[in-house]
C-alpha cells in the first residue's frame, strides 16, 4: 500500500512586534532549523528543538583561515599571470621587470605563509590549554 503524502496546505499568519520578531530570531538561529517554519512548527507543536554549540576560538580560526585561504589565492593568481607573462618575453629589459615583480610576489607569499604558520600555531596553543 502506498503511504499518502501528507502535505501542509494550511496556512498559519501571525503578527509579531519588533522585540517577538527579534526575540524569536535570536532562538532560531541558536537551534539546527534550517527554515524559520520549522523552528516555529516545531515550537508551536512542542516538539524537541535541537540547539546548536558553537565554539568561538574554532569560528575565529575558520574565519582568519578563510581570510588566508583568498589572500592565498589571490597571491597565486598573481603569480601564474607572472609566469604566462614570462613565457611571451623576447628582450632581456622585460625578463628584468619580470624577475623584480616575480621576487616583490615571491616575498608576499613568503610572508603570508608565515602568517598562517603563526596563526595556526597561537589556535594550537589555545585549545591545548
Amino acid at each position: 500500500m502506498m503511504k499518502e503524502k501528507d502535505n501542509r496546505t494550511k496556512w498559519l499568519h501571525l503578527r509579531l512586534t519588533p522585540d517577538e520578531y527579534q526575540k524569536i530570531m535570536k532562538e532560531f538561529n541558536k537551534s539546527t532549523c534550517r527554515k524559520i517554519s520549522d523552528y516555529a512548527r516545531k515550537n508551536l507543536l512542542q516538539k524537541p528543538i535541537v540547539n546548536t554549540y558553537r565554539n568561538q576560538s574554532l569560528d575565529d580560526f575558520m574565519a582568519e583561515m578563510i581570510r588566508l585561504r583568498m589572500e592565498l589565492n589571490a597571491i597565486g593568481n598573481n603569480f601564474n599571470q607572472a609566469v604566462k607573462k614570462l613565457h611571451t618575453l623576447h628582450q632581456i629589459a622585460d625578463f628584468k621587470q619580470w624577475f623584480i615583480s616575480y621576487e616583490l610576489d615571491k616575498k608576499i607569499l613568503f610572508n603570508k605563509v608565515d602568517e598562517i604558520k603563526k596563526h595556526i600555531q597561537k589556535f594550537a596553543e589555545s585549545w591545548l590549554r
